[in-house]
């Protein structure tokens, strides 16, 4: 056998010494005897008598039995090449993504990171675990503009509750006392320089935090180069998708189960706090522990956890109006005097038939239906709808308020503008590099016009994306189906269903048409994140946010079109119950924890696969579900928050239901988070990033939206013309609304139909329907020239950054100079640094990384 036959695929390293601790695990199959037969079968593949051509020269004409059966050998043999080839192709890749692998543990190597492979015996998974030497984290603390303490200071109180009730001298059984909670301090960047000045600087073994490791060692694994640079073959990430290593993550610190033995509560691991004080449905009631999810978690995802809190919170309010509103409408009920001439009409009025094959109807047969919309459509769902638009716009006030507090309570306020560094992909891929205008640095530079053409491309690709998916939606679900189901309806001969039909079809196609979405939107994931790649966004942030507001553009079109197509297919009026069955149905379904579900059973399926010794800490953590980010925890919750605000005034219980479902999302989410996923790596954040501007813009849509929604929905305002006009008590407002069939729609064996307008007798429009135009018109300006009017007073009065909040940023930026500015020099550096000294001022390259 050649000698080339023998040749393993991967090089074998041997193990080193672990520092301090594990903070990266990394991992990939092998299997030596799969490896070795894909060698015999590439060397068998180059001998001549494997090839099918010569034999197929050769042939001669003979019987035809006999050219049969040696057909069906050359069918034979090249099935058998075909199968060899398709094995030399997977033994090259395999070989292919050995090298890439060797020349990547080479290169972190040389960046300095520590290394000890892990090869169990019988298993087909190696574990490489990966960390951090001191110089290394000291260099890429000063890289990353890492923040340093300067001085402790007393922890904030941010829950507004709290303070509230403790003034009233209440108890607070939202309280908690988690213990080990972080000290908090006043910081600056990093300097290795002025290490001395750091507190805890000469404890090297405490002094950065897990966290910090994670990120230290995940931006040396993302920057490392493996292969070829200008084909992009840079990062564990794109190892990862070439199948080159299975999983990279951090690790949990130790079990979240709570021990057997009594065990003080200090002494608990991180993990077993977040459990124990968060994670756990009992503590449903309880404030969030944020400053240690942020300690475990990093500010990313403790930005999540305390947005979702913070919105819980704010519907409270939301949902005891709106259920006040809704108990109202039960109340009055009995006062509907509408429904009661409709109740009470028996024949009175016979109403023109629905189709060409139907029949008339009589209005008393649509009694119930009459009864139940007027709890979806009385004057307290416009005095709702009000308040709605004035909640969202507090809401988000507040909100830039507390995010303040917290963005600088966990030290990164200033972190987007002036901290935040190229995304590693993108200075892998930049053709050029240039100075940045705030550090004075070379950094990897992408130009804006190649950018921005870029950006108009993409553009152009989700329009025609969003119109096609729309446009296949609208001709499953609403024409096809609604018509199909319609038609049936009709069919069956009972009046109920024939008078229903279309809110049958209608109720039945927002099921049908959330599959489509769902189906759909996998698609147009995977194409706008390869187009939002293809961007070449210079930051993470500035990534995520160009992916976050595609994929959003195409779920609100999707999510949202269907409530619309209701709006504007009610022209008369009665529509309310119908779009209120339209926005409750998606907006619970979304919310459904199905995904949980499914999470648990494959846990649940990876975990019979263990041996019965007791599995390392690296072992449990690789059994976990991959943390896939919280993009979709956000869409979620960003998608009910329009469906509240937008569509409010078709469904008051909607803050209701939402508040109840965010309880439960809470707590599902930390216990995803505690115990079934991997842990991810902490990623830091000024704010929740394109989020906000999505919800301001929702915010400003639902004050239109829902003028619309009252003015051509509802019977508010025609009640409302016909007691000014006629009737204060609204006697002989059913018969005002309705119409006569003009004579050539002649039913002489039924006597003259009615149906819904405000048409004379020959068809044209009365003169009420053109004042009732009107009166809608002028409702829907003034309506929102009002409620604009007073969310720009709310923004001018609640300042964005608290001034007790102010006063602690000169403060810590007066302890920054003090500490970092130790000569004149240092001081007019600091000046040219505008408000923010101690920020990163320079780049050295890393003696030990290579050149990127």
């Amino acid at each position: 056998m050649p000698r080339h036959a023998n040749r393993t695929p991967q090089r074998r390293l041997e193990p080193l010494p672990l520092w301090l601790q594990t903070v990266h695990v990394t991992s990939w199959s092998t299997c030596k005897t799969f490896v070795f037969k894909m060698a015999i079968l590439q060397e068998l593949f180059q001998q001549d008598h494997w090839c099918p051509r010569s034999r197929l020269r050769g042939l001669s004409l003979v019987s035809q039995r006999r050219a049969r059966g040696k057909g069906r050998g050359e069918a034979e043999e090249v099935e058998e090449v075909q199968a060899a080839q398709e094995e030399s192709r997977s033994e090259k890749r395999k070989a292919q993504l050995a090298r890439w692998r060797d020349k990547f543990i080479q290169n972190i190597q040389s960046a300095g990171l520590l290394l000890e492979k892990v090869q169990l015996v019988k298993k087909t998974v190696h574990y490489l675990k990966l960390s951090a030497p001191w110089d290394v984290l000291v260099y890429y603390a000063e890289e990353l503009c890492l923040r340093a303490p300067l001085q402790a200071q007393p922890h904030p109180d941010f829950n507004t509750s709290a303070q509230i009730l403790q003034k009233l001298y209440v108890p607070n059984i939202m309280a908690d006392s988690v213990p080990n909670r972080p000290v908090d301090y006043y910081t600056c960047a990093f300097r290795k320089s002025k290490m001395e000045k750091f507190l805890g600087s000469e404890d090297h073994e405490n002094y950065f935090t897990n966290t910090q490791r994670h990120r230290i060692v995940y931006e040396i694994l993302a920057r490392t180069v493996y292969g070829k640079r200008k084909r992009a073959e840079v990062g564990v990430a794109r190892l990862l998708n070439e199948g080159a290593f299975k999983a990279a993550f951090p690790l949990h610190e130790g079990p979240f189960e709570l021990p057997g033995f009594d065990l003080p509560p200090d002494q608990l691991n991180k993990r077993q706090v977040l459990y124990h004080y968060w994670a756990r449905w009992s503590k449903w009631y309880k404030y969030q522990p944020l400053d240690h999810i942020r300690e475990y978690f990093g500010e990313k995802i403790a930005l999540y956890f305390a947005w979702l809190g913070f919105y819980t919170a704010w519907l409270l309010p939301a949902a005891i109006v709106g259920t006040f509103v809704f108990v109202s409408g039960i109340m009055t009920m009995s006062s509907n005097t509408p429904a009661k001439e409709i109740c009470e009409s028996g024949g009175r009025y016979l109403m023109c038939p629905l189709c060409e094959t139907c029949k008339p109807w009589n209005m008393s047969d649509i009694c119930p239906m009459a009864q139940v919309g007027y709890l979806f459509d009385h004057p307290g769902t416009v005095f709702f709808s009000i308040f709605m638009s004035f909640w969202a716009v507090t809401f988000l006030e507040y909100w830039k308020r507390k995010n303040a507090t917290l963005a600088h309570h966990w030290d990164c306020m200033d972190f987007h503008e002036e901290e935040e560094p190229p995304r590693p992909e993108f200075a892998a891929m930049a053709p050029a590099m240039e100075e940045n205008p705030v550090t004075g640095v070379k950094e990897p530079y992408f130009p804006e016009k190649a950018r921005i053409s870029r950006m108009l491309t993409g553009s152009m690709v989700i329009v025609i994306m969003v119109r096609l998916c729309v446009v296949m939606i609208f001709l499953v679900t609403v024409i096809i189906y609604r018509s199909i189901v319609s038609v049936m309806m009709y069919e069956t001969g009972s009046s109920v269903l024939r008078t229903q039909a279309g809110n049958i079809a209608n109720i039945s196609s927002s099921m049908v048409n959330l599959a489509l979405i769902l189906l759909m939107g996998q698609v147009y994931t995977a194409l706008a994140e390869q187009l939002t790649k293809w961007e070449m966004h210079r930051t993470q942030t500035q990534y995520e946010d160009a992916f976050t507001f595609k994929v959003f553009i195409f779920q609100f079109v999707n999510f949202y079109s269907s409530p619309f197509y209701v709006m504007q297919s009610c022209n008369t009026g009665h529509c309310l119950h119908i779009l209120s069955c339209c926005v409750c149905y998606p907006c619970m379904l979304i919310c459904s924890k199905v995904k949980a579900w499914r999470q648990k059973k494959a846990l649940s399926s990876v975990k019979k696969a263990q041996s019965g010794l007791e599995p390392q800490r690296w072992e449990q953590d690789y059994e976990l579900i991959e943390c896939e980010g919280l993009f979709d925890e956000y869409l979620e919750i960003v998608l009910q928050f329009g469906f509240i605000t937008i569509f409010v005034a078709a469904f008051p219980l909607a803050p209701l239901f939402a508040l109840l479902n965010n309880w439960a999302e809470v707590r599902l989410d930390a216990h995803k988070f505690v115990c079934e996923y991997r842990r991810p790596v902490a990623e830091r954040a000024q704010n929740i990033g394109v989020w906000f501007i999505i919800l301001e813009a929702l915010s400003h849509v639902s004050v239109l939206v829902n003028a619309f929604l009252i003015a051509f929905t509802s019977d508010f305002l025609p009640r409302l013309l016909y007691q000014y006009k006629f009737d204060n008590d609204l006697h002989g407002y059913v018969n005002f609304t309705l119409a006569y069939a003009p004579p050539s729609y002649n039913y002489s064996s039924h006597g003259m139909c009615r149906y819904k307008a405000f048409r004379d007798d020959n068809g044209n429009y009365t003169l009420v329907y053109w004042e009732l135009l009107a009166v809608r018109l002028g409702f829907i300006i003034a309506f929102e020239h009002v409620v604009f009017f007073v969310l720009r007073v709310i923004d001018w009065m609640v300042p964005d950054v608290p001034e007790s909040l102010e006063l602690k940023i000169k403060r810590e930026r007066y302890l920054a100079k003090q500490a970092l500015a130790d000569n004149q020099e240092a001081l007019l550096v600091s000046g040219r640094m505008a408000h923010s000294p101690g920020q990163c001022t320079q780049r050295r390259p890393h003696p030990l990384l290579p050149s990127l």
